[in-house]
């Protein structure tokens, strides 16, 4: 039975909401498709006055000049001050890791409800189904030419090893070209991918596509070198791809040192031999749930304001800075407005997504789920980048929405945080924006992040209790100050592709 062994809270809680929708945009999941007709229409309907002038829009957000202001300074130097830090702390030490599946997410998400709960919020959860892998047990030493531990950490949805392990001779490579014209040796070999750290966004293909492409020429496994800048003998795990009709193989990632060290003895001409284990298995797809909670609106409930960060983690280190401290400013945005007595004009929501890490899946059945009402999400904001100290706030909109955000920002002042940047990202996301609702994400100073992403250094060693104050305070404004606009943001037109 699924729900065997789950704790009665989240059993209960499952049966309940599955028969439900949602209380102001929920639909069920046989709601019809919305056509490209429906978005236009609404979307005329509910788009800001754009034929007023720039020092209208600076009007209306300059009415909440004083709003703005008191949160700053409850949250920087008042009685929240650090309240996030607490929280993320507390949560964190009590759960510790959370991989999309695990019991620990389980007891995150009550741990969770029940917080926001008690913190007086409107709390729901809404069920979903998550990717459940196992890492099991795992190991990789050096045999030839000389013995070595390595330090490793399975790919998430790799298969294992047999019981016995895998052995064989090291192929090093530091390219895909470099596999492809050399791709004769690597029958029956372990690659190893030693690849120069670029930036995420290009390194991180290695991880993602390294198993498939060197099973295509006959590898038995592939160890790939860490996607980081930095390392102290540190592997970095994370999400990978298996490539339809091509022979799954193991694939782990080692540390930046070990990775060179074999690069090293391959250059000199020595043969290299690996003995790897991995207990690795993928289980059946696990009940899971996206947390929401709320501050609904006073004019215009049904419109909503969103904000979020992602609860799950991979299962090493705490999981605070990815992307703990992003769930918790989104609940401490919420609480700012509430213990500050304000009520804006539309619903501020708050989303903690889960299963994130496999790809962002909670927000796949999310956005499933209420895309028929697109129309009513005036702007839809992610922290996953790590809470360290603000730099700006990222924006994705059309020219008359970026007038409005400009105007927004400036009320970030007292922060040093008044910029409005281009390109607004998040995984979480991503498919509101894809269908032109407004969106934003937090820039801070993430020089540090992918030295401590996806490994056991990402703990509350990482936080800095100033800079989640400043997370907190820039969250809040730019959230309410939009919410309690009087118009919706205006947004791009909608084509049929895009829904």
């Amino acid at each position: 039975m699924a729900f065997e062994g789950k704790p009665p809270f989240l059993l209960s809680l499952f049966m309940f909401l599955s028969m439900l929708s949602s209380p102001y945009d929920c639909h069920p999941h046989s709601a019809r498709p919305m056509s490209s007709s429906d978005v236009d229409a609404s979307l005329s309907l509910a788009s800001y006055d754009t034929a007023r002038g720039v020092s209208d829009i600076a009007a209306d957000v300059g009415d909440n000049d004083d709003v703005a202001n008191k949160i700053i300074d409850l949250a920087v130097h008042g009685a929240a001050q650090n309240r996030s830090y607490r929280r993320l702390a507390d949560f964190t030490d009590t759960i510790g890791n959370r991989i999309s599946g695990s019991h620990n997410l389980e007891m995150a998400i009550e741990y969770m409800y029940n917080a926001m709960t008690q913190d007086g919020l409107d709390v729901h959860l809404e069920p979903v189904k998550v990717p459940h892998w196992v890492r099991g047990k795992e190991s990789a030493e050096m045999i030839v030419p000389r013995v070595k531990s390595l330090a490793i950490l399975g790919l998430g949805s790799s298969v294992g090893t047999p019981p016995e392990g895998i052995e064989a001779e090291v192929l090093v490579v530091r390219s895909f070209e470099e596999l492809k014209q050399r791709a004769s040796e690597a029958v029956d070999k372990i690659v190893v991918f030693n690849q120069p750290f670029v930036s995420y966004g290009e390194t991180v293909a290695y991880r993602s596509c390294g198993a498939s492409e060197a099973a295509k020429v006959g590898a038995v496994a592939t160890l790939i070198r860490s996607i980081t800048p930095l390392s102290i003998n540190s592997p970095h795990t994370g999400w990978q791809e298996y490539q339809h009709g091509v022979k799954r193989i193991p694939t782990a990632c080692i540390t930046v040192e070990d990775a060179e060290l074999m690069w090293r003895m391959a250059q000199r001409g020595q043969k290299i031999v690996v003995r790897l284990t991995m207990g690795a298995k993928t289980l059946p797809d696990a009940d899971s749930f996206n947390i929401v909670a709320e501050i609904k609106g006073k004019e215009h409930p049904e419109q909503v304001v969103l904000l979020s960060g992602h609860l799950d983690s991979w299962d090493v280190g705490q999981g605070a800075m990815d992307d703990g401290g992003g769930a918790i400013i989104s609940w401490e945005a919420l609480s700012l407005i509430k213990d500050l007595g304000l009520r804006p004009r539309r619903t501020m929501r708050t989303v903690l997504w889960t299963g994130e890490e496999q790809g962002g899946v909670g927000a796949q059945q999310y956005y499933d789920l209420h895309k028929v009402n697109l129309s009513n999400f005036d702007l839809v904001m992610e922290s996953d980048t790590g809470t360290f100290e603000p730099v700006a706030l990222q924006f994705n909109g059309n020219n008359e929405a970026r007038k409005v955000m400009e105007e927004v920002v400036k009320k970030l002042a007292p922060l040093n945080t008044n910029k409005l940047e281009e390109d607004a990202e998040g995984e979480d996301i991503g498919l509101w924006m894809k269908a032109k609702v407004p969106g934003a994400s937090l820039h801070v100073d993430d020089a540090r992040y992918f030295w401590f992403h996806h490994t056991e250094g990402d703990t509350m060693t990482v936080q800095n209790p100033d800079d989640m104050n400043r997370c907190s305070a820039l969250w809040a404004v730019v959230a309410y100050l939009v919410a309690d606009l009087p118009d919706m943001l205006p947004r791009y037109p909608v084509s049929t592709q895009d829904t």
